[in-house]
């Protein structure tokens, strides 16, 4: 009998959408491939030549080894495959594409012992909050909470007529570095701003209020800390907000930018990337990619 190969698809994501610290996030139209099969020791390919682990520490591995040993089940190795197409370390949810298809693909080769829910909650522990790793499993725009080792989450399919223009540098930048730069602690009134726009930026997603973003994505606990780190990403903010985004905000932990536009906006893009090309040399660091909404999250066939 011919063995079973189990394949796994997951979006890219982009998290915190401007206030929504580790709870707010959505999956985009930008996927990594993962294939699985039961083998005697640990076997990782990459068919597109990115460089990864290839070893017992590859994340994609860890992540379904921990789905074993969640069930008590021994583990010898895994055959995987990886086609990786989301950019690593660039805020656009590459980690949690790699853990959510590892739960994935070890809970199908296991016969689907997990539950959605319980896939969820260890994809959150692995990753420590699960503003990625929902979007990437269950696709749309999503708010998280993770409470006492139980996430909590509401799915809202994003608007079809919205696209999402990622700014992409050519450089990357480590999620512990962006996080390194944040403050211990907050003022009251910074609290209280961002709840408030976090509470407007579910509210504008969830009724359509799309005007509502470009104040919904303002920020006063991560964003102004992390954009030092970002070269050129102040003068891209600019650009975004001058050709009318909706919203703009840094894509996770960044250095991605990402504005929210309309689908059929084409002036939009044709103009940024023209002011991408021929702009200062910062903004020549940056790729443009229009990217749709994925309301469908992680795919296994």
């Amino acid at each position: 009998m011919a063995q079973r190969t189990v394949k796994v698809t997951v979006p890219a994501t982009s998290a915190n959408v401007g206030a929504g610290f580790d709870s707010l996030g959505l999956a985009l139209s930008l996927y990594n491939e993962f294939t699985f099969a039961a083998a005697d020791r640990v076997r990782i390919t990459p068919l597109d030549g990115s460089r990864i682990p290839l070893g017992p520490n590859n994340l994609v591995y860890r992540s379904a080894r921990a789905v074993y040993d969640q069930l008590g089940l021994p583990l010898k190795g895994l055959a995987i495959t990886q086609t990786n197409a989301i950019p690593m370390t660039r805020g656009l949810g590459s980690s949690s594409a790699c853990i959510v298809a590892g739960i994935l693909g070890a809970n199908a080769l296991l016969g689907g012992k997990l539950t959605a829910q319980q896939m969820l909650t260890l994809a959150t522990a692995i990753e420590g909050h699960p503003d990625n790793v929902a979007p990437a499993l269950l696709g749309g725009f999503v708010t998280s909470v993770y409470d006492e080792g139980q996430v909590y989450t509401v799915k809202k399919d994003i608007d079809p007529d919205l696209a999402f223009a990622a700014f992409i540098p050519d450089f990357r930048l480590l999620t512990a570095k962006a996080r390194a730069v944040l403050p211990q602690m907050i003022s009251h009134k910074d609290a209280v701003y961002n709840l408030s726009r976090a509470a407007l930026a579910t509210a504008a997603f969830c009724e359509g209020s799309y005007s509502l973003l470009r104040v919904a994505t303002k920020d006063a606990l991560h964003q102004q800390y992390r954009l030092p780190l970002i070269e050129g990403g102040d003068e891209v903010f600019d650009l975004a907000q001058d050709l009318g985004a909706a919203g703009v905000y840094i894509s996770g932990a960044g250095p991605t930018i990402m504005a929210v536009v309309h689908k059929d906006d084409a002036d939009f893009f044709d103009r940024a990337d023209a002011a991408l090309r021929t702009g200062s040399d910062k903004l020549r660091h940056f790729t443009l990619r229009r990217l749709l909404a994925d309301n469908v999250g992680a795919v296994v066939e």
